[in-house]
């Protein structure tokens, strides 16, 4: 279980860029592997692009995450600012969510019952119970609507990004956070290779 808490501060990181063919010519993408230093996993990263004007539309129904296991699933969870993200009980004994940053606690509920909120403001939000001290996960909200979680080998790809020049941000637990520009052409992919260190 992951039992550390943790926010996102500043950067560490070589990068490699080239780029690419691939089979769209309207849009390109982003895509590589991120080498994680001195945390046990390259999984879980949240990769996203941002650029002066950007818009995003939040789902129309909401996102969901489960407590299922006395774990929160998925541990990290990218959304778009103004998304709900309905909370889940999945296990025979009662759950709790609340988080520091976002100062909201949804109270505890037993099996098969849900509760929701509303991220309004971009950043990231740790999940916490109060009943299960150990269980903790995260929800990151985005104010653009490209980004990608890393699998894990720590490979992830961003896909359907219209031409231009971006800043490409790396959010990791434990991880200080990475900033890269990055230019994204039509028809073609950026391939970004990333260490990011404790």
């Amino acid at each position: 279980m992951q039992r550390t808490l943790a926010a996102a501060a500043a950067v560490i990181a070589s990068t490699i860029v080239m780029s690419v063919a691939v089979a769209s010519a309207d849009h390109g993408s982003v895509t590589g592997t991120v080498t994680a230093k001195g945390v046990r996993t390259s999984a879980n990263i949240v990769l996203s692009l941002r650029a002066p004007g950007l818009t995003v539309t939040p789902p129309k129904k909401p996102i969901e995450m489960d407590q299922k296991g006395m774990v929160f699933l998925p541990f990290v969870l990218p959304v778009v600012t103004g998304t709900t993200v309905k909370f889940l009980n999945s296990d025979p004994l009662p759950h709790n969510v609340f988080s520091p940053e976002g100062k909201y606690n949804l109270g505890t509920w037993p099996q098969g019952d849900t509760r929701e909120y509303t991220y309004k403001k971009p950043g990231v939000y740790t999940q916490l119970c109060r009943v299960h001290t150990e269980m903790v996960a995260y929800v990151v909200v985005l104010d653009t609507p490209y980004f990608a979680t890393t699998n894990a080998s720590g490979q992830f790809e961003i896909k359907d990004v219209p031409a231009g020049t971006y800043t490409l941000v790396g959010w990791g637990e434990r991880l200080k956070k990475f900033e890269q520009s990055v230019t994204v052409e039509d028809g073609k992919a950026t391939t970004v290779n990333i260490t990011m260190a404790r």
